[in-house]
């Protein structure tokens, strides 16, 4: 039974679980991050190729 509580209260793993566990948040965070400002990105380069596309032609 001691043997049982002590593995109960062994404490060696906890810090790698609560990295872990940051390093799962920060992953959502990012992906979140991603699909919300995804289009906005797309739309930037898309709206500077054209620009180019533009300017090319002009010359």
């Amino acid at each position: 039974m001691k043997k049982l509580m002590a593995w109960f209260k062994d404490e060696e793993g906890q810090g790698m679980v609560e990295y872990g566990l940051l390093i799962g948040l920060i992953a959502v965070v990012v992906v979140v991050a991603l699909l919300v400002l995804g289009p906005r990105i797309r739309d930037m380069f898309q709206s500077a190729a054209d620009n180019l596309t533009t300017a090319a032609a002009a010359t």
